[in-house]
């Protein structure tokens, strides 16, 4: 029998090795069973006026799936024994004493709760940086698109009866990327120009379109031995 005492509160602590998973009070409306709100292995017990010199049980049970059951009495009529502030909960049972050395089998309700509020905050700081960076990337592309135009340079030059030969119609760049626009019944291979001396490079062809992803100065394109170059304008 462990003995309470109005307006005061006995704690109930259990083996280092236990959190307490849940607890069941017999009478809640006269007393205050309390294991906080962050997992540990501490009950509160706490008789309400209501109470005076009644009794009640509890049953707590640990994360380790052991069972605590504990009668209680509320004694402000008898204080002569005084009254138990601290109580320390010991295992003496095998099978109890074996399931403590196990890894736990329950979730404390405060850690469950702790963990749902955690992933809550997660989720919502996911999606508010999900949210903030589809933002980002539509106000870059509503700029880059607002701007595209004014970034476009024709100021290649070109011999243009060789370059109709070979199916070229024209030659621009964006500051970045190199693009050659034409009609091609063969598509030539497209070549830069450095020191007199013509060198292969990356590109990509599709829909008759030649995107070089660099800024060529010089270059030409070529089939066979028709070829076509082009040079770049810095101040037109």
């Amino acid at each position: 029998m462990i003995r309470t005492l109005l307006n005061e509160s006995t704690l109930l602590e259990l083996p280092a090795e236990e959190k307490v998973a849940t607890i069941f009070g017999g009478n809640t409306d006269d007393w205050i069973f309390n294991a906080g709100h962050v997992a540990s292995r501490f009950v509160s017990v706490k008789p309400k006026a209501a109470a005076a010199k009644s009794s009640t049980n509890v049953h707590i049970i640990s994360d380790h799936g052991n069972d605590y059951t504990l009668e209680l009495k509320e004694v402000s009529a008898d204080q002569a024994g005084g009254f138990d502030a601290t109580v320390f909960l010991v295992q003496t049972d095998q099978d109890a004493q074996k399931k403590m050395a196990d890894a736990p089998v329950f979730l404390p309700a405060a850690e469950v709760k702790e963990k749902e509020d955690r992933l809550e905050r997660e989720v919502a700081q996911a999606k508010a940086a999900a949210a903030a960076d589809k933002k980002t990337a539509e106000i870059a592309q509503e700029k880059y698109q607002s701007t595209y135009p004014s970034n476009l340079h024709f100021d290649y030059s070109w011999d243009q009866p060789k370059a109709k030969a070979l199916g070229v119609r024209q030659i621009w760049d964006d500051g970045k990327f190199t693009y050659i626009q034409g009609k091609f019944e063969e598509p030539p291979v497209v070549y830069e120009l450095k020191d007199k001396k013509g060198s292969l490079i990356n590109f990509q062809f599709e829909n008759g379109l030649y995107t070089v992803p660099k800024l060529l100065q010089n270059g030409y394109v070529a089939i066979g031995k028709s070829k076509v170059e082009f040079h770049r304008q810095e101040n037109n």
